[in-house]
């Protein structure tokens, strides 16, 4: 699932060292874009249903990412894979463990 390996991606780094390692930087930008693009994908009828996630988050950074990319801030993204997603992957587990595999 892309915000856990993005969260991987971040533990026991700084924000330089990400900076400094293009397949780190690489990789979390690719799982961002990813999960962004997943959340734009969401049917309208799961959303309704799960009005409390704010799916629309994930887009507007992917967005971010895929048109404004040599203008990224790294240190927003390291604190989103480290404030935001645990609190994301948190809301995710109970829609997801509904769906069938």
């Amino acid at each position: 699932m892309p915000p856990k390996q993005a969260q991987a991606l971040v533990r026991d780094r700084d924000v330089a060292s990400i900076e400094a390692t293009r397949p780190i930087r690489d990789a979390l930008l690719w799982n961002f874009t990813v999960l962004g693009e997943a959340a734009a994908h969401i049917s309208d009828d799961f959303r309704e249903a799960h009005p409390s996630i704010d799916w629309s988050r994930p887009s507007q950074l992917r967005n971010r990412i895929v048109h404004g990319y040599w203008s990224i801030d790294m240190e927003i993204l390291f604190a989103t894979a480290n404030n935001d997603l645990p609190h994301f992957v948190a809301q995710l587990q109970a829609p997801l463990s509904g769906l069938e595999p």
